[in-house]
């Protein structure tokens, strides 16, 4: 199954309910994408550009879309953004299949 790192944060208000409710959000975003039929790897806060960080694995791009969708839908993030990853074989069979595209730079 495809691996995904998504990276997210919090609106203010959500950072308010929390502070006075404390919850274990690691839980819900397991539940999320057992939903679909994938697995949570991983669910980390963090300082930076981002408030946390998750590391999931979906059946299929559809299936981590709705995932994703459902979570923005629920308006407690002020941003969230994923992206798939690659194995190293993958990568390698890219660059493999690159080699055959025939990619010409613009005005060559």
């Amino acid at each position: 199954m495809p691996l995904y790192l998504s990276k997210f944060s919090y609106t203010p208000e959500t950072w308010a309910r929390m502070i006075r409710n404390p919850e274990d959000r690691g839980k819900a975003a397991q539940e999320y994408i057992e939903s679909v039929g994938g697995k949570l790897h991983g669910f980390w806060y963090a300082f930076g550009s981002h408030d946390g960080y998750n590391l999931w694995e979906a059946p299929d791009n559809v299936s981590m879309a709705a995932v994703a969708v459902a979570i923005a839908g629920g308006g407690a993030l002020s941003s969230l953004e994923t992206t798939v990853l690659l194995s190293v074989d993958e990568t390698m069979s890219a660059l493999r299949m690159a080699a055959e595209v025939g990619y010409r730079a613009p005005g060559a």
